[in-house]
């Protein structure tokens, strides 16, 4: 185990709008605001795109993803981590679980989950934290790195 240990810093509350892709809205603020570490939460509603759901096979490496379709609009709550990659560009890794109907799936929402109707947002800055995202080539992820 590796840690990095930082202090909070700014909190943004995010609205994001019917058809807005969840994590590319989520990276833009970080960006447009200097947020190059933190964490998000996330209520509201997803219905259009897919999340990974699992690794096809679980012993292979490089990891082919699982994807599912989202059909219809869905109740999500979130969590994800938002570090910047090597070239400085902050990415968010998503996972949310997703309710229609009394069926619940949970995955990661990284791979373009729309917003249905609205989506809401709360990021949380960290400071001083020393991660970075690296492809891992082995499993062909980018895994956060800490100092």
């Amino acid at each position: 185990m590796k840690i990095s240990q930082g202090k909070m810093g700014r909190v943004f509350f995010i609205r994001l709008e019917h058809g807005e892709i969840v994590t590319e809205c989520i990276e833009r603020v970080a960006s447009d605001n200097g947020v190059s570490h933190g964490y998000a939460l996330m209520v509201g509603g997803v219905g259009g795109g897919q999340v990974v759901v699992g690794p096809r096979k679980s012993d292979e490496r490089p990891v082919e993803p699982m994807l599912l379709p989202i059909g219809g609009a869905h109740e999500v709550a979130a969590v994800g981590i938002l570090a910047q990659d090597k070239s400085g560009k902050p990415i968010m890794h998503l996972h949310g679980a997703l309710g229609r109907s009394g069926q619940t799936v949970t995955g990661c929402l990284r791979v373009g989950a729309e917003t249905w109707l609205v989506g809401e947002v709360v990021l949380f800055e960290v400071l001083g934290v020393k991660a970075v995202r690296k492809m891992d080539k082995k499993s062909g992820f980018e895994l956060l790195e800490v100092d």
